[in-house]
C-alpha cells in the first residue's frame, strides 16, 4: 500500500484510549449509548458505502490490504476531509479490534441505520418480512441475505431479541444489512401500521392447519416469523389474517429460523412469478 502519512493518524499502542473505546463497541450497551457499530471487511464496507453511509472513523492495517482493499481506501479518502477520521494501525492493534481474522485490513464505525416505519418506501405490491424476538445474530444475518435475494421492500425487527447492529449480524449478512431497508418497531405499532397500509399479515405457526403453499401470497403481504424457542407471541397470532405452517415430516420439530424464512419468502416469489405468467 502506498504511503499516506500525510493524512493517516498512526496508532501502535494496544492501550490507546481510542482503541479501548472501539473494543467496547462489542458490548450492546455501549453501542446503544453511542449509537455506533463496527463494520469490517472489504465486501461489507463496500456495500455500506454504496448505500450512502458515511463512516465516523476508519482503521486501516496496511500490512493486510490487498489491491481490492487499496481501491476501497481510495473511496474512503473522499470522506477524510471533514466527515471521517482515518487511522493506520499495526497488525497487533488490528487483531485487537477486528471481530474476525484479518478482514482485509479494513474496519470502520458507522451510525445506527434502522429506519422508523414512516420512512419505509413500499412498492405497488408490498412485500415485507417481520421477525419477532430473533435470538441469534447468525440467523438474523442469514435472513437479511435471503431478504436481499428475494427483493423485499423491507425487514422489520420486533420485540427485541438479538441486536440488529451486532457486528456479527453484519458479518453473517455479508453486507445485506446495507442493501435491504430495515426498520425496528414494537409489535402494537407494527400491527396497526400494516392494517393502515392494507397489507395481509401471514403468521408462520407450526400449529396452523394450513400449509404455506396453499395460502394466497401474491398480493401485499407481510410474512411474520418468531423465535425458534418461543415462536410468535399471541399478539401476532391474533392479529394475523392467516396462519400457515411449513410441511415437516421428520423427528425434529423445527426448522432453523433462517431456513424457515427462506422457505416462506420464496413461496411468495413463486406465486408472484406465476401470476405474471398468466
Amino acid at each position: 500500500m502506498r504511503s499516506r502519512e500525510r493524512w493517516l493518524l498512526q496508532i501502535s499502542s494496544l492501550q490507546n484510549q481510542r482503541i479501548k473505546q472501539l473494543v467496547n463497541l462489542s458490548k450492546r450497551r455501549e453501542r446503544d449509548r453511542r449509537r455506533l457499530t463496527v463494520v469490517e471487511g472489504v465486501r461489507e464496507i463496500s456495500h455500506a458505502l454504496a448505500a450512502g453511509l458515511v463512516p465516523s472513523e476508519v482503521y486501516i492495517c496496511p500490512e493486510y490490504c490487498d489491491e481490492e482493499g487499496e481501491q476501497l481506501i481510495t473511496k474512503l479518502e473522499t470522506f477524510a476531509a471533514d466527515q471521517t477520521t482515518i487511522f493506520a494501525v499495526t497488525p497487533a492493534v488490528f487483531a485487537k479490534i477486528a471481530y474476525r481474522g484479518e478482514s482485509g485490513g479494513l474496519l470502520m464505525t458507522i451510525p445506527y441505520i434502522a429506519l422508523p416505519l414512516a420512512q419505509l418506501t413500499l412498492s405497488a405490491n408490498p412485500f415485507l418480512v417481520i421477525v419477532e424476538g430473533v435470538e441469534k445474530p447468525g440467523n438474523l444475518g442469514a435472513i437479511l441475505r435471503t431478504a436481499d435475494a428475494v427483493g423485499v421492500d423491507g425487514v422489520i425487527i420486533c420485540a427485541g431479541g438479538t441486536d440488529l447492529h451486532n457486528p456479527n449480524v453484519i458479518r453473517a449478512s455479508l453486507g445485506a444489512l446495507f442493501t435491504v431497508p430495515i426498520a425496528e418497531a414494537d409489535t402494537g405499532e407494527m400491527i396497526q401500521w400494516l392494517h393502515d397500509q392494507g397489507i395481509q399479515i401471514v403468521a408462520a405457526d407450526p400449529m396452523a392447519t394450513s400449509y404455506h403453499m396453499d395460502a394466497v401470497l401474491s398480493g401485499p403481504v407481510a410474512v411474520v416469523l418468531g423465535s425458534e424457542a418461543a415462536g410468535l407471541t399471541p399478539q401476532w397470532l391474533q392479529a394475523a389474517d392467516i396462519s400457515v405452517k411449513i410441511p415437516m415430516f421428520g423427528v425434529v420439530d423445527s426448522l432453523n429460523l433462517s431456513v424457515a424464512t427462506a422457505v416462506m419468502l420464496y413461496e411468495v416469489v413463486r406465486q408472484r412469478l406465476n401470476r405474471t405468467k398468466l
